[in-house]
């Protein structure tokens, strides 16, 4: 199979943001609220839980909760301060998450750079517990895409020739399909489309990589864009209320893993 991304500069650039995520953690932490007001539509009380590459921004929320939170991430540094027991995720085709250990498994905005989504999804689910509950985030098609297309037409313009810039994301439609292809039961999947209005455009790009969402695809350029590329994509993206917009089309995908013994996850 072909490679979408680079894994070894994701792990790179999640090193690099870890060090300085207090200035986006109230961003990260809002979102991860969001995720995380899903557990108040079950009355099933969590103990354990695994945090899959939260940032920081869900292992305090789950504790918070009474929850015992192992944190999970590809970057030892990032692991280090995600709030929870750190576990350093050894690679992406095998996290070596031990079987049936946690009730609740949480991937916040953390399985987007991934290129066997559905591998990762099995893996999860044979984490949890028979009855275990997954909750997810990831960005689904849409988000950014303005700044997808400006960029595409800005680099065209400039040099006649294009290189990728976004990484793809997952249509809404396709997201339940895979929990369902991973085993998991009563799959659903929703979303929420988030603006985020900037002052100075150029805050996006910094932003983001201060996230750890630096270009990771396998494909992309490795020579130095032109100087008037990043300017003329971001003069080209939409404004509101005087600001540049920019969205986040957030996919929440909730499932159960499979119980044995009632063949449906507690209510």
């Amino acid at each position: 199979m072909r490679a979408i991304f680079d894994f070894a500069a994701m792990v790179k650039h999640r090193e690099r943001a870890a060090p300085g995520l207090d200035e986006l953690l109230p961003v990260l932490t809002d979102l991860a609220e969001r995720l995380l007001d899903r557990l108040d539509d079950t009355d099933r009380n969590f103990s354990k839980a695994l945090d899959f590459g939260g940032r920081g921004a869900v292992a305090p929320a789950l504790a918070a909760r009474g929850v015992a939170v192992t944190s999970a991430d590809f970057s030892p540094r990032m692991a280090a301060r995600a709030g929870g027991t750190p576990y350093v995720l050894p690679g992406a085709e095998d996290f070596a998450l031990p079987e049936a250990t946690y009730d609740l498994v949480v991937a916040h905005l953390s399985l987007h750079f991934l290129d066997d989504l559905p591998g990762a999804l099995i893996q999860l689910n044979r984490a949890l517990k028979p009855g275990g509950l997954f909750l997810a985030s990831m960005p689904a098609l849409g988000t950014l895409q303005e700044l997808r297309v400006a960029l595409l037409d800005a680099e065209e313009a400039l040099s006649g020739g294009v290189s990728p810039r976004i990484s793809p994301f997952p249509a809404l439609s396709d997201c339940a399909g895979l929990l369902q292809r991973a085993g998991f039961h009563l799959p659903v999947a929703d979303v929420e489309d988030i603006s985020f209005l900037y002052a100075n455009p150029l805050a996006l790009l910094y932003e983001l990589r201060a996230a750890g969402e630096t270009n990771a695809l396998a494909e992309r350029s490795r020579t130095i864009p032109p100087r008037s590329l990043f300017p003329a994509a971001l003069s080209a993206l939409p404004q509101e209320q005087g600001r540049t917009k920019a969205l986040l089309r957030m996919a929440v995908l909730t499932g159960w893993a499979h119980d044995a013994v009632t063949a449906a996850p507690p209510s």
